[in-house]
């Protein structure tokens, strides 16, 4: 299983579909095929896998397959895993996370009516490749993290409205990386029209091309503007963050970045739909100028709102800390 969860980081981690590593094992244990899901569209890592195993030359009847993910029951871009499985003769599937997919899950039950064992053997680091994915199909909305660079004393642009630019290259460098990573970008209207950005995932390199959706929360017009430089950007004309996932949902977004100034962090927040926040903080000092949130309605440090599994990451002068939400109480 840890060589399929290996071969599973391969596929893409922004699409709308799982991140899936399989590996076909023979009678005696030898590796007859491996594969993984590339995205949207293309052969699922079972397939992939089985073909991989007709081009070895290797025969699958009879063999295990460890799949990171339950085989999907359903037929969708493409036709279900588990016919797949079925027609290659397999004899035993051993998956890693169910699939909790309301019309792709249950495949491991359709397995065993045909006589083929299928056994659930938990692991934490394939949950853990699909987590994002898996949060977006339990909640019915995308996973959503919260991202700023600010000054240490918590200023997102000086009193005269600059903010270009608080941190240095290397940790701009890796919010671009970080941009490459997820399905959609959310800024407000006023962060459109105030610094007028691109929100591309820069530079060059990202992974099979891809950029996020560019997605404007508001009700100001923001035509002219860089955002609309092609047709992969939309607006929401609501301040409702709820609304705005519940559409991003129906496009299959599976991840979110929140980069919009103190409103549209606070709504989110407010909201109670932040799972994690990725915070840039340079060593720098202001005085005054804007905040990176406000009101949250917090009036007391019990309840404050706390992140855990806190880590710190150096990018040159500046410190990215990042941590997912704590439920209160």
């Amino acid at each position: 299983m840890a060589r399929a969860v290996e071969i599973s980081l391969r596929g893409p981690e922004h699409g709308p579909n799982p991140r899936v590593g399989c590996v076909i094992v023979d009678a005696r244990g030898a590796v007859v095929g491996e594969g993984f899901h590339r995205g949207a569209g293309t052969p699922h890592a079972e397939v992939d896998a089985i073909a991989d195993a007709a081009t070895r030359g290797h025969a699958t009847a009879g063999a295990t397959a460890y799949v990171t993910l339950e085989p999907c029951r359903h037929v969708g871009r493409t036709g279900p895993c588990v016919d797949a499985l079925t027609e290659a003769g397999v004899a035993r599937v051993v998956y890693a996370v169910p699939d909790p997919g309301a019309a792709s899950g249950g495949g491991a039950a359709v397995l065993a009516e045909r006589g083929i064992e299928a056994i659930l053997e938990p692991t934490p680091a394939a949950e853990e490749v699909n987590a994002r994915f898996l949060h977006a199909l339990t909640t019915g909305r995308p996973y959503v993290i919260l991202k700023f660079a600010c000054t240490l004393d918590g200023r997102t642009a000086a009193a005269d409205g600059t903010s270009f630019w608080i941190t240095g290259e290397e940790a701009r460098d890796h919010a671009h990386r970080e941009r490459g990573r997820v399905g959609a970008v959310i800024v407000g209207t006023g962060t459109v029209v105030t610094d007028d950005p691109e929100l591309s995932a820069r530079p060059g390199g990202i992974e099979g091309g891809h950029q996020p959706l560019r997605v404007v929360m508001g009700t100001r017009e923001t035509s002219g503007r860089k955002i609309w430089r092609d047709d992969n950007a939309m607006q929401c004309w609501t301040h409702d963050p709820r609304v705005v996932l519940d559409a991003l949902q129906e496009r299959e977004v599976r991840s979110v970045i929140v980069e919009g100034g103190a409103t549209v962090s606070s709504a989110f927040l407010r909201s109670g739909l932040v799972d994690e926040v990725h915070a840039y903080l340079a060593p720098v000092l202001l005085g005054a100028g804007r905040g990176v949130v406000t009101g949250l309605g917090i009036r007391s440090i019990g309840d404050a709102l706390r992140l855990g599994d806190v880590r710190t990451v150096s990018l040159g002068p500046d410190t990215l800390v990042t941590g997912r939400l704590q439920p209160r109480g």
